[in-house]
């Protein structure tokens, strides 16, 4: 049941604690019968069931109810495919991406008419292409160089058209046009010349709501009066990543906001756009409201979420009680809404767990409140029915200091005879640091996850200070403590591991992307007798370098930056950035390090890996690069994913002892090249001599 409210923030990278909890119960709990006692007694779960493309992805209902859709592949490459809402069976390919394949799309209110956007090579450069789908023509709506689409309004008052910002004309800021959906012509509404951060349009497009950022790193919202903006509300510096607009209703009036300021936890609120009154949704001392279900027709919030070890949900709508009731009981793992029609007479219902990968439903809703009807359409991944996946278990821990890091572990099955989510005795262990930072670990299924615990270790995943989700003081907690107190969270993290039992102090490798790339540089430069190896995948090496080549889209979140982190215009800041860089380090390195890496990436460029894996060259310190000329920041194409993970996989074996597949054919259709280190894991050298590589952007 997920619509995210509106918030700020970008990726950049990820983990941490302290004292033993209980682990909580998981969403399903298999029977311990006949439990493995080996980890040979485990069937080893093929990359390809965890990393290939998925039979269907993203199963959605158009608003009139005609078309049923998902992304599936075709010849390898994920396409959008539409059939009949009653005749699943008829679907066909109404796009014909060969290279990249398509990840994300959506209906518009167009008759017969959807859209979807597509970078080239992982440039994040996301154009916006318009499909009909009775003829499968499409149409590039965007089509201007080095332009990032933004979709800001879709509306069943205007179906004909859209609202999409456009950054062709100024890098950094996104002018406001209505495009046609039919012939692809664009009317601009607004020049962007206020360094307009995010606009907020009613239901006939009107204008009404902005954001701009400030030079103090705090956010102005704008309301719109006239042909001018005047500024609203304040949200300052320590508010700006749990305070903003949440939504505006169909009829205007109502502005829904996720507030933290004078509490600590971001609140819902709804605003009375008329008279200013502001009245509280729902709260939650423990975690900040985040998920939302509003009426596909009004606009009008119906259910809210909140996610602290799990995705709570509230209802505030009696006319959907019974219908979300008959959703619960599908079973102990999560249900999302992906999709409603325009006269909510028809859901598209998809229901995972952490060892249960997604399933979709139909859900036809009963009369006048009465509950519906479920029907079962299909897997996402039948390849992993019946596959030994295991629970993810939620842990309360403590850092050193004494703070709460939610955090999730997953076992190996033959460490957990007993499924109680302690392990029976010490195996390997994988510290996985997630992104951001400013995001977060949560419940559900992960193939990581999976593919780590299926492997032999178990894996860890915490909440370090600086992710979001738990509170604007734990996110500020953060600040200026990168390779700092927030890599002390992680730190403690591992202590709490073998303090329980879970591991030894010798079979810890730490892993991650982005910020958990960076995490795993600062593991192995800052406390180099903590990890016996580790996987860094697109972070970053010089935190100096990183600041001075954001993005230019990213001029309204670049104060934030500076003020999180140091400020590269200015000599401390400067002399901050270079303390806390791996780069500054990279002499101390002793342990295994794997380095995976996009040529294209917009965010981390690959000058980062390029300069740490030099400085380790230099002092003849072995390090193996793994470089994909055709991706960006992480692998989207599956046989990238999977070329990758194979390598990995035979890297952590070599260090921890787990087990791997060999990597056999795994590089198929990649466009995998390690320029240095082919010789540091096992089979890779030689599975590189018959790769013909495959680049497709």
């Amino acid at each position: 049941m997920r619509q995210l409210l509106l918030a700020t923030g970008i990726a950049v990278a990820l983990a941490a604690c302290g004292g033993r909890n209980e682990p909580a119960d998981p969403a399903v709990q298999a029977p311990a019968a006949s439990a493995p006692t080996t980890l040979a007694d485990v069937e080893l779960i093929p990359r390809e069931a965890l990393f290939g493309n998925p039979e269907r992805a993203g199963v959605q209902l158009s608003p009139d109810g005609q078309y049923l859709s998902w992304i599936a592949p075709v010849d390898g490459t994920m396409n959008v495919w539409v059939a009949p809402a009653d005749n699943p069976g008829a679907a066909k390919a109404v796009t014909q991406d060969t290279a990249r394949g398509i990840r994300s799309y959506f209906w518009t209110y167009k008759p017969g008419t959807l859209l979807y956007l597509r970078d080239t090579g992982g440039d994040e450069d996301f154009h916006l292409f318009a499909v009909d789908v009775e003829n499968a023509q499409s149409r590039d709506l965007t089509p201007f160089p080095k332009t990032t689409a933004q979709v800001v309004g879709v509306s069943h008052r205007q179906p004909d058209t859209l609202l999409v910002g456009m950054n062709d004309r100024d890098a950094q800021w996104h002018d406001l046009y209505k495009v046609d959906l039919a012939s692809g012509e664009r009317t601009l509404v607004e020049q962007n010349t206020d360094q307009i951060a995010g606009y907020i349009a009613d239901a006939d497009y009107a204008l009404r709501f902005a954001s701009r950022s400030r030079p103090d790193g705090g956010m102005d919202v704008l309301r719109r009066n006239g042909d001018a903006w005047e500024v609203q509300d304040d949200i300052p510096f320590e508010d700006v990543l749990t305070t903003a607009p949440a939504g505006l209703t169909e009829d205007g009036r109502t502005l829904y906001m996720s507030d933290s300021r004078e509490r600590n936890t971001a609140a819902l609120y709804a605003i009375d756009t008329a008279g200013g009154e502001k009245t509280l949704v729902h709260q939650d001392p423990r975690a900040d409201v985040g998920g939302s279900l509003t009426d596909p027709r009004t606009g009008v919030l119906q259910a809210v979420s909140v996610n602290y070890l799990r995705e709570e949900w509230t209802t505030l709508d009696d006319s959907i009680k019974a219908d979300l009731a008959k959703l619960e009981a599908i079973g102990p793992g999560e249900v999302s809404i992906n999709s409603r029609t325009l006269d909510d007479k028809h859901w598209l219902v998809a229901y995972s767990a952490a060892e249960s990968p997604v399933k979709y439903y139909r859900y036809d809703r009963g009369e006048a409140g009465a509950e519906g009807t479920l029907t079962e359409l299909f897997s996402g991944r039948p390849a992993l029915d019946d596959k030994p996946l295991v629970p993810m278990w939620p842990l309360e821990l403590k850092s050193r200091d004494g703070l709460t890091l939610v955090s999730y572990l997953s076992l190996p099955k033959h460490a957990d005879a007993d499924n109680d989510g302690k392990a029976d005795a010490p195996v390997p262990m994988v510290l996985l640091v997630h992104g951001g930072p400013w995001a977060r670990d949560g419940y559900g299924y992960s193939a990581m996850d999976q593919w780590l615990a299926n492997r032999g270790y178990a894996v860890l995943s915490v909440n370090f200070r600086g992710s979001t989700g738990f509170g604007k003081d734990f996110t500020n907690a953060g600040n200026g403590e990168w390779a700092a107190k927030m890599h002390d969270d992680l730190i403690d993290a591992v202590q709490w591991a073998v303090d329980s039992g879970v591991t030894t102090s010798d079979k810890v490798a730490i892993m991650g992307g982005s910020y958990g790339g960076y995490a795993t540089l600062v593991g192995l430069t800052f406390t180099p007798e903590t990890f016996a190896c580790g996987v860094d995948i697109v972070g970053p090496a010089n935190l100096n370098t990183l600041l001075s080549t954001v993005p230019p889209y990213w001029a309204s979140f670049f104060e934030q930056l500076t003020r999180r982190m140091g400020d590269p215009r200015t000599e401390a800041g400067k002399a901050w950035l270079t303390e806390r860089s791996p780069l500054s380090r990279a002499d101390a390195i002793t342990k295994p390090l794997l380095i995976g890496q996009g040529a294209n990436d917009p965010r981390v460029k690959q000058a980062e890996s390029d300069q740490i894996v030099e400085a380790m060259t230099a002092k003849n310190i072995p390090v193996t690069y793994v470089l994909f000329p055709d991706e960006g920041h992480g692998f989207a194409r599956p046989e990238n994913n999977k070329a990758f993970n194979a390598v990995a996989e035979g890297f952590l074996e070599t260090c921890l002892g787990g087990r791997s597949q060999p990597i056999g054919d795994e590089f198929a259709g990649s466009s995998i090249t390690v320029p240095t280190g082919a010789n540091g894991v096992p089979g890779l050298a030689d599975a590189l001599k018959s790769h013909t590589q495959d680049v497709r952007k």
